[in-house]
């Protein structure tokens, strides 16, 4: 960089190229600095590595055009899955995200983590086989579960609803299966990074809410996940609410907003009234058909939320608020609605948009891919391995 700053090394060109800050070789000398014999030497390590490519010409206004440089997404590809109560999503993607196998199944996270973390370990198998890789191809794993997670650590810490997988080593279980790194995260920070990059990427403050079985948030500030000291920011299901003294937690207190108003809270209440409700997918089926105890127990949910989120919105102040999960349908979300406005400053929720996401699994997959490649792509990251690159041929 000029004035004065350390030369930009091959992996921070290469995070210029990715993030399409720059995207030819004047554009790159442009923003750097960087001589020309430097500035190709350093592209010419990133070529060798498989990690960047040229073609294509941009407009000429006079003189030779300039040809792009691109990352190069395909030369390897990344595991994902989202991990849910009742159900499990998977992919192989490229290192855009571009899904190259898919599936999704029945998988019980209260089965326990080995018996879990080999079926999606067997699924990963056949995906990269379906899609024609190999697992020589695999540049990272990543991992959405309904828990929180320790930044940094593979691990689950004290998780609610996912009994028996409090510190297992689920990085270490599926990182010698594939030999490479294994990235997890709780699913409402990861489905709050997808639907940030894919929908949302130039928002400043996000903030994605999930109400499924469980109720937890995820929040995007600045563009980075923000996950608080050791990864318990936006676990607003367990805010207490004043007058459900009998409402039990799966965490052990009383009066969570998760034992009063997630699809979980609901389906017991739907059980109790004669409509027998295993968890928040199955709320949903009986809101879809129409049935009216479960949309107006989705109203009154969605107002209990949307208290919560009035103090959410007032000290975050995000520009969009998505609700997804199971409950993210019209009835629940205007009973956000009608709350977090009325109980919110104007100045907080005057440049809001509350809109309604998806039920989350596609979100989840998107968010672990981006983590992956963000980590092992990272300017650092890049420039650890090519300088291994250069020791083993020496």
């Amino acid at each position: 960089m000029t004035g004065g700053a350390a030369p930009t090394t091959a992996g921070e060109l290469l995070y210029l190229v990715r993030t399409g800050q720059a995207t030819t070789r004047k554009a790159l000398q442009t923003v750097t600095g960087l001589s020309r014999s430097t500035l190709v030497g350093r592209l010419e390590q990133l070529q060798a590595a498989g990690l960047l490519t040229e073609g294509g010409q941009e407009g000429s206004t006079g003189g030779r055009p300039a040809r792009y440089l691109r990352f190069d997404d395909r030369h390897a590809v990344v595991l994902a899955a989202s991990v849910d109560t009742m159900h499990t999503e998977a992919a192989v993607t490229d290192l855009s995200g571009r899904r190259l196998a898919r599936r999704g199944g029945a998988l019980r996270v209260a089965d326990g983590p080995e018996p879990v973390l080999d079926a999606i370990a067997g699924w990963f198998d056949a995906l990269l086989a379906e899609s024609g890789r190999g697992a020589g191809e695999v540049a990272g794993v990543g991992l959405s579960v309904p828990g929180p997670v320790e930044p940094g650590v593979a691990r689950v810490s004290r998780p609610p609803i996912m009994p028996g997988w409090d510190g297992y080593p689920i990085g270490a279980h599926l990182g010698t299966r594939f030999a490479a790194p294994v990235l997890v995260d709780n699913d409402a920070n990861l489905m709050a990074l997808g639907e940030h990059r894919s929908t949302y990427p130039d928002s400043p403050a996000f903030v994605l809410v999930k109400v499924s079985t469980g109720i937890g948030a995820g929040l995007v500030i600045g563009g980075e996940v923000y996950r608080g000291i050791d990864g318990g920011a936006g676990d607003i299901g367990h805010i207490r609410l004043a007058g459900f003294p009998d409402a039990r937690c799966m965490c052990g207190s009383y009066g969570c907003l998760a034992a009063v108003a997630s699809g979980g809270a609901l389906a017991a209440r739907l059980t109790e009234q004669g409509l027998p409700t295993v968890s928040g997918s199955g709320v949903r089926e009986r809101i879809d058909a129409g049935e009216p105890a479960a949309v107006r127990l989705a109203e009154i949910a969605g107002r209990q939320v949307g208290e919560v989120l009035a103090t959410v919105v007032s000290v975050v102040n995000p520009e969009v608020l998505v609700i997804a999960g199971d409950l993210a349908e019209p009835s629940f979300v205007a009973g956000v609605r009608e709350v977090l406005y009325r109980h919110a400053l104007p100045r907080a929720t005057r440049n809001l948009r509350v809109e309604i996401g998806g039920r989350g699994g596609d979100a989840a997959v998107s968010g672990a891919v981006a983590t992956v490649v963000e980590s092992v792509f990272a300017p650092a990251a890049v420039d650890r391995r090519l300088a291994g690159a250069r020791q083993k041929s020496s």
